[in-house]
């Protein structure tokens, strides 16, 4: 399985570009020989796509990866209108771990939101931009690493118990406000003791030790980047005091949360 790992730098991109169209009933493309890495998002009607020979079926709510040195051709739905936008990245040169890399990948993935967010803002610089632009380039490189991230995060989730995704979901949109076990459970349609064993397997602590270690790295956020005082970090991050939120700082991480801030705005050690 692919990793993380750095796939292509912002100097191997020659360019990159984001389209939309939509195909009435009936409506065919190709066929074209693909020069581009080209992610292909299809929102209504069905596209099967013709890959030197084999055929890829694909249904709205996918995002398709195609890769360069094939020979395409694009047939729509015969009954209604197919709409799809894409993101092509062209690259100077495709080395040939790079190219292995890209073939350990799924020709097909859910659409994201993260992926609609990346087009639509692609969408919107175009309008006075050209291919080369370097925000241009940096969104199409991101949208090439968010390709195989979004993989790791649907498999790390087909992993789950759907009751976990839900409350650390809830967590991270609600840490500021007063949570008990009994909401968490609640939320996501489990009993307590339930979400205790859910958590302990798949997140190695409690759901409300989750929520706490969450609030603390939140707070060390503000703490490293803002002036706020620790009284305004501990009420926006859910905790009751100040004194509550400075011992448990100490306890997670061994400093002070004036040390965390000392560090964080001069660079002086411990």
């Amino acid at each position: 399985m692919l990793s993380n790992s750095v796939l292509f730098n912002f100097e191997s991109i020659r360019y990159a570009w984001a389209g939309s169209i939509v195909y009435l009933p009936g409506g065919s493309y190709g066929p074209r020989y693909q020069q581009d890495i080209q992610l292909v998002m299809l929102y209504t009607g069905e596209m099967n796509v013709n890959i030197d020979g084999r055929e890829l079926h694909v249904l709205p709510g996918n995002v398709v990866l195609l890769k360069p040195g094939h020979v395409e051709t694009f047939t729509f739905s015969k009954t209604e209108e197919t709409w799809h936008r894409w993101i092509a990245v062209g690259i100077h040169q495709l080395e040939p771990n790079l190219i292995e890399h890209l073939y350990t990948l799924p020709e097909l993935l859910p659409l994201t939101d993260e992926m609609n967010k990346l087009i639509e803002l692609m969408l919107n610089i175009q309008r006075y931009a050209d291919a080369y632009d370097p925000a241009l380039l940096s969104l199409g490189m991101a949208s090439i690493h968010l390709y195989p991230s979004e993989m790791l995060r649907m498999h790390q989730q087909q992993e789950k118990h759907p009751a976990v995704y839900s409350t650390l979901a809830w967590v991270r949109d609600h840490y500021t406000e007063e949570l008990s076990l009994k909401d968490l459970a609640s939320l996501s349609g489990v009993s307590p003791e339930h979400l205790v064993r859910l958590f302990n397997r798949s997140e190695g602590v409690p759901p409300i030790q989750y929520l706490w270690n969450y609030r603390i790295t939140k707070a060390i956020e503000l703490l490293t980047n803002t002036g706020l005082t620790v009284s305004e970090i501990a009420l926006r991050c859910g905790f009751k005091t100040s004194h509550h939120l400075s011992r448990l700082i100490k306890k997670s991480s061994g400093r002070t949360a004036t040390e965390i801030r000392r560090v964080a705005f001069t660079g002086m050690k411990k």
